[in-house]
């Protein structure tokens, strides 16, 4: 018999799913770069002396069935229980053809930030629905397409209003005390920087002397106490202040919508329309507001213009809002919104309509008046005559009485600290459950509890609200027509396919990599053990989620080399901000509060200047030299003039350009020899791990674009995560919370509303690095590294590489120069990004870092077959310009200059082009096999920032 034992191990190995070419197609593709191996493409790449010296030590790979089940075992261990905490998270019912076809559907959430809007026009539609909804609810004239959450969005709006109303003599900021708590601290912590002064006070003791230019309400507030607010916005506004109000979008369905009460902003989060409370998130805030402060609005605004044939197309408008582009001037540093879930609420919004909307929110409401008819039966007062949904029970010396009793039947309720009891309802309570919550307020009183049947016979079906509403909302045929699940199918359907997303082809994108979201990944964000706890319950009924968070807090510090991590970060912009926070911190225990001036290369991604600008520092850029290296010369010399001064330099490793710098260690030597810290941008991490790590590059602080390197899908422009590692001297300045005790023992305030951030997407990064292990982290960074030299080297021949190592080789990404063609074609960047829709790709990154460039980053996931594909796309672009070059196509009539062509365009009965229809359409032998159309011709930009609509337009316009 023979002594070899057989292979027991799985077969599932995940690995090979994940990283798109195969063994044969690594082997050509280094030969044709030629490299023996991938460790001489790698030593070509990365500096050995910047290599690191240890080993990824993380668990071994293990299979995507091991991974679920193991991932299961960690889901039991959360308790959901039914939480009737409030503080604006609640259950919520996600209607089932949103869940299948939108949440859990590739062709929803792998799309790109919709820049190039000629291929987003499914998303685009689905957004001006979300924002129509938010305008008709608030009653306001202009609303965004989402902010990260509703504690940020208010300290967007304290921000807004500063710049509208602030300045040198007016800094003070008033919020009401009964805010919700995290919104609070959230504003609280945005302030100090920023020299803003907040005063929480009681609304009755609101002043608006002449230092204060704003101040934030609750609507309801947090204990669920409805006020009428027109007597406090006519106070300010004669004191020329500004009214922000926090609301609750399912009240609006019953109540005065803020507009009316003279509110010059709205805010809040649409959780509760669909979107699962998820331990915290992702949910999308909405802000609206009125006209005048249109282009103040922070984060993105979907509008309509026309495309070349003047047909309604969208389109992001106002675009010289965003950051990138203010850069050190920012006011924020908004770089991805939750668009996912706003399509998500959106589709809520269409499903149910006005009569639907208000039939949950009447539900809701009359749910309420029955438990506090109970509740006074029962011997007990509630506090607020003028409610919605929450209820303030004055439970007084039976208090210990009634939370032990709501325990004993798995129930969370919200004490107050004074005696009081806090129960918020949802569309979720069903009669059981009100039956549940009448027997827990009758512990430890003598009286019988009621029956809900008697209690619901002696309150009225209908009641009249305080401020009970009268105006007309989601009026828009959208919100009136698609009532069958099957009508709503084919509409979700109809949107999803005017959308290319990763479902399509390879979306080239450079600085925000666009790889595979696996299913396996995707599929636990949707078990009710991690959807469904509200991220104040208990942290003992969250042991689940506190295993998780362990375990990729350890990944995640031993990839980067640091001491701790923070995951509460809800984006990357985030990070930068809580990551800058902590050296603020850092240097203010160390009583050198006055380092406030901050390096950043003028390379630097705009979020870089816009976070540290919110961070209260003073931005000094520091040049690049002609191969697009930090200038050491010009850093040493900054960094000396401002030694006394000198908080931060913030560095992308590998750098924006695409290469790995050689002299990144004496960078932040020079910093730290100068009293500074060096915070690491995360952006091009996907490029590090395994090969290097941050702390051992010498930096401090490192934020870690979950959605990027770590496969948290883009959802079309978010959700997305930005947690920071930190060296053990930071590690007391992680934020804070002031619901659940996280971060340091010297915590900066809270940067998001949740403890962990979005809770219930890190188990999509905690599964990918389980199920690479280390040893394929590592293999999916070189494949990065080889996709995109091989990009390189076959698009070399056509567009010049503007960048690349000592080596000649590029890190994971690759920058193509375009410039020329203006000057030889009259052909710019945009019109190749728009010629590569009819061939059926989405565009790279245009003009950034430089402009008139395309930065291409091909990630690991593609195969060697795609990334050929779409070399030959953009090879054969390159013909097209040289039949301009050549005068064999006219300079203005090409297909170039009017591209994309739409269906409608191409088969249309007149054809007045100096090129044929086919060319046009079938550019290449793929499109004859499966053709992805463009939906609207090429979008008029300037028009629609001219002509600003930011809500649905009518149906017969289209």
């Amino acid at each position: 018999m023979s002594d070899v034992r057989p292979d027991l191990s799985s077969t599932d190995r995940f690995v090979s799913r994940h990283v798109g070419p195969g063994e044969q197609e690594i082997k050509a593709m280094l030969q044709g770069l030629g490299h023996e191996s991938m460790d001489a493409l790698v030593d070509a790449t990365v500096p050995r002396a910047l290599r690191t010296k240890r080993a990824l030590d993380l668990p071994a790979a293990a299979s995507e069935h091991a991974t679920l089940k193991e991932l299961a075992g960690i889901a039991a261990k959360n308790q959901v229980w039914r939480s009737y905490l409030g503080m604006g998270y609640h259950g919520t019912l996600t209607p089932g053809v949103i869940r299948r076809n939108v949440l859990e559907n590739p062709g929803w959430y792998t799309q790109y930030t919709p820049y190039q809007a000629e291929i987003s026009q499914g998303r685009l539609e689905a957004l001006i629905n979300y924002q129509t909804a938010v305008i008709d609810l608030t009653g306001l004239p202009v609303a965004n397409a989402s902010l990260l959450d509703e504690a940020t969005a208010a300290a967007e709006a304290m921000s807004m209003f500063h710049r509208a109303k602030g300045g040198t003599k007016r800094h003070r900021f008033l919020v009401a005390d009964d805010c919700h708590p995290q919104t609070i601290e959230v504003v609280r912590q945005r302030a100090i920087p920023i020299g803003i002064e907040v005063v929480v006070a009681p609304v009755e003791k609101f002043s608006f002397d002449a230092s204060t230019y704003g101040c934030l309400v609750q609507y309801p507030a947090t204990d669920g106490r409805v006020r009428d607010y027109r007597a406090l916005c006519q106070t300010a506004h004669a004191a020329d202040a500004l009214v922000a109000m926090a609301c609750d979008p399912l009240a609006l369905c019953l109540l005065t919508p803020p507009a009316e009460l003279g509110a010059d902003c709205a805010l809040g989060s649409t959780q509760r329309f669909g979107v699962p409370m998820g331990y915290g998130g992702p949910h999308a805030a909405f802000f609206a507001t009125k006209d005048e402060f249109k282009r103040q609005i922070p984060g993105r605004l979907i509008g309509v213009s026309v495309d070349s044939e003047g047909r309604p197309a969208l389109r992001m408008a106002l675009a010289t809002r965003e950051q990138h582009i203010r850069r050190e001037k920012a006011t924020s540093n908004i770089c991805t919104a939750q668009v996912l879930l706003a399509v998500m609420a959106g589709f809520y919004c269409v499903y149910h309509g006005p009569e639907g909307m208000r039939a949950i929110a009447s539900r809701v409401n009359r749910l309420a008046r029955i438990l506090a008819r109970g509740a006074r039966e029962l011997g007990l007062s509630v506090a607020h005559d003028a409610y919605f949904d929450t209820l303030r029970v004055e439970a007084g010396a039976r208090r210990g009485a009634i939370l032990g009793a709501a325990a004993s039947r798995r129930i969370n309720l919200r004490s107050m600290g004074d005696g009081d009891v806090v129960i918020a309802l949802d569309e979720t309570v069903d009669e059981a459950a009100l039956a549940d919550l009448i027997e827990v307020l009758g512990a430890g009183g003598s009286a019988k509890a009621p029956s809900v049947a008697h209690l619901a016979s002696q309150e009225p079906v209908s009641a009249e609200l305080s401020q009970a509403r009268t105006s007309a909302y989601l009026t828009h045929a959208v919100f009136n027509t698609h009532r069958s699940e099957t009508e709503m199918l084919r509409y979700i359907r109809r949107l999803e396919a005017k959308d290319l997303s990763l479902t399509t082809s390879m979306i080239p994108l450079g600085s925000c990599t666009m790889k595979l979201n696996a299913t396996t990944e995707m599929l636990p964000v949707t078990w009710p053990e991690f959807g469904g706890l509200h991220p104040f319950a208990p942290r003992e009924q969250a042991a689940g989620y506190a295993e998780l968070f362990r375990n990729l807090e350890a990944w995640l510090n031993d990839m980067t080399g640091f001491a701790a991590c923070s995951l509460q970060p809800n984006s990357g912009a985030q990070g930068e901000y809580a990551g800058l926070l902590a050296i603020r911190a850092f240097h203010e225990s160390r009583g050198e509060a006055h380092r406030r001036t901050c390096l950043i290369p003028q390379s630097a991604h705009g979020t870089n200047p816009a976070s540290a600008a919110m961070a209260g520092m003073n931005v000094v850029v520091v040049a690049c030299d002609d191969k697009g290296n930090i200038d050491l010369g010009d850093l040493r010399k900054k960094a000396q003039e401002h030694a006394k001064d000198l908080s931060a330099l913030m560095v992308t490793y590998p750098s924006t350009h695409g290469v790995f710098e050689e002299g990144i260690q004496e960078i932040c030597a020079v910093v730290h020899e100068n009293g500074g810290q060096v915070y690491m941008d995360g952006a091009n991490l996907n490029a590090q791990v395994g090969l290097t790590r941050p702390a051992e590059l010498g930096a401090d602080v490192c934020h870690v674009n979950l959605h990027k390197t770590f496969c948290i899908p883009h959802g079309g422009g978010g959700p997305g995560m930005g947690p920071i590692c930190v060296a053990a001297h930071l590690a007391p300045f992680l934020p804070g919370h002031p619901v659940i005790p996280v971060g340091g023992a010297q915590a900066v305030g809270p940067v998001s509303a949740a403890p962990w951030g979005s809770a219930s997407i890190l188990v999509i990064s905690w599964a990918y690095i389980r199920m690479m292990g280390p040893d394929g982290l590592k293999h999916a960074t070189e494949v990065a590294i080889l996709n995109a030299n091989h990009v390189a080297q076959r698009l070399g021949e056509h567009f010049p590489v503007l960048y690349s190592g000592t080596k000649g080789r590029v890190a994971h990404e690759c920058i193509l120069d375009c410039r020329h063609l203006e000057k030889s074609a009259g052909v710019t960047v945009e019109d190749i990004a728009k010629r590569l829709m009819d061939y059926g790709f989405h565009a790279p990154t245009m003009s950034f870092p430089v402009a008139g460039t395309l930065m291409i980053e091909p990630t690991e996931s593609e195969s060697k077959d795609e990334l050929d594909r779409f070399c030959e796309a953009l090879i054969g672009i390159r013909k097209e310009i040289a039949e301009i070059e050549q005068g064999k196509s006219d300079r203005t009539d090409n297909p170039l200059k009017n591209a994309p062509h739409p269906l409608h365009r191409v088969t249309s009965t007149e054809w007045a082009r100096a090129y044929p229809r086919e060319k046009a359409a079938f550019p290449a032998p793929w499109t004859r096999q499966h053709k992805f159309w463009p939906s609207v011709g090429r979008i008029d930009n300037p028009h629609g920032d001219r002509n600003l609509i930011c809500s649905c337009p009518p149906v017969d316009s289209y």
